[in-house]
């Protein structure tokens, strides 16, 4: 369960540019899809190299692909990269159904990668979107080479309570509630709200991403529909914990074929750092990453250590290719 828009902590991850209104890095572009029913902005960082293999990074609750800059960069050498806003967040607008469950927006990425045809892909995915991104890979496996998931939302018996918050915002008439009380506050005291609940270590962020931030989080709660995408999400979220039987996350990590990395963090105050070993024995075969220092974002706090991992499971998933294409006589 991410946050409201989050700043960055990497001079080299800073927005440099502007088209209209969207902050977009040095490097980067940005695009819309429509499709009937349905746009989304996806902002996609050109690869370094022609013929390198096509990654999707999908944000959390309140997020946007702007969260993803960091990670990108780091990875330009690797993948052929691009993050979508999920509907109703980032600068796509709502979904025309306000489907904001976990299935709807699913379907909403798989309906884009369909129709751009740039499947298998590695799958990235943060809390919420980790959350749809394991319901991707469950149902679409055709469309997943690899899985990354830092601090998944996956279901909790016991909840955080930083994270209840958030959770109450499933509640009907508690979004406009939350709306009365913080109406007084300053989108400076939201920001920096968010990154203290956000960050492992709010310190890393720079002055320059902050003050981004805070012009964005101005932005976001100026949009008509900000509450309702917050809080039809947060239902989402909740409901999915709820299910059970073979539409279970817990069940759907199950089903994943695709070669898994997990990713948390020690200080992470909305996705319990406990629920890493049972991830990892949940995902067949995954690998997890541990960062003690990190919060909710380790992406975006330590992209160059996320990278890493992503490198070393990249290499990994394609020399398991190629013994299988071996033995299978195609070597």
């Amino acid at each position: 369960m991410s946050s409201t828009e989050l700043p960055g902590v990497r001079s080299t991850a800073e927005p440099t540019s502007q088209v209209g209104a969207v902050r977009v890095a040095e490097g980067e572009g940005l695009r819309t899809v429509a499709l009937p029913g349905l746009e989304m902005n996806v902002r996609f960082r050109p690869p370094q190299r022609e013929g390198l293999p096509s990654a999707l990074f999908v944000h959390g609750l309140g997020g946007s692909s702007q969260n993803w800059s960091a990670l990108m960069e780091q990875l330009a050498d690797s993948v052929d990269g691009e993050a979508v806003d999920l509907p109703g967040f980032g600068w796509s607008p709502p979904p025309a159904d306000r489907d904001y469950s976990v299935t709807g927006l699913a379907r909403a990425v798989i309906r884009h990668l369909d129709a751009a045809g740039r499947g298998p892909v590695h799958l990235f995915g943060n809390s919420l979107g980790g959350a749809v991104s394991t319901r991707i890979a469950a149902v679409r496996p055709d469309l997943v080479r690899t899985l990354t998931l830092v601090s998944p939302a996956l279901p909790e018996l016991r909840v955080q309570s930083s994270a209840v918050p958030t959770a109450l915002l499933a509640l009907p008439g508690v979004p406009a509630l939350f709306g009365r009380l913080t109406r007084h506050l300053t989108a400076e005291q939201r920001t920096r709200g968010v990154t203290d609940l956000c960050y492992g270590d709010p310190s890393r962020v720079t002055p320059e991403g902050f003050a981004n931030a805070v012009e964005e989080m101005e932005r976001r709660m100026a949009l008509p529909y900000f509450w309702e995408a917050m809080s039809r999400s947060s239902r989402g979220i909740v409901d999915a914990y709820t299910l059970g039987g073979q539409h279970g996350l817990w069940r759907q990590a199950q089903r994943v074929l695709a070669p898994t990395l997990l990713v948390y963090g020690g200080r992470d105050q909305l996705v319990s750092y406990r629920m890493a070993r049972k991830a990892a024995a949940a995902f067949r075969g995954s690998r997890l990453l541990s960062l003690p220092e990190a919060g909710h974002v380790a992406m975006m706090e330590y992209p160059e250590v996320v990278a890493a991992a992503f490198r070393e499971l990249l290499r990994d998933a394609a020399t398991g290719e190629t013994d299988r294409d071996t033995a299978d006589g195609k070597g």
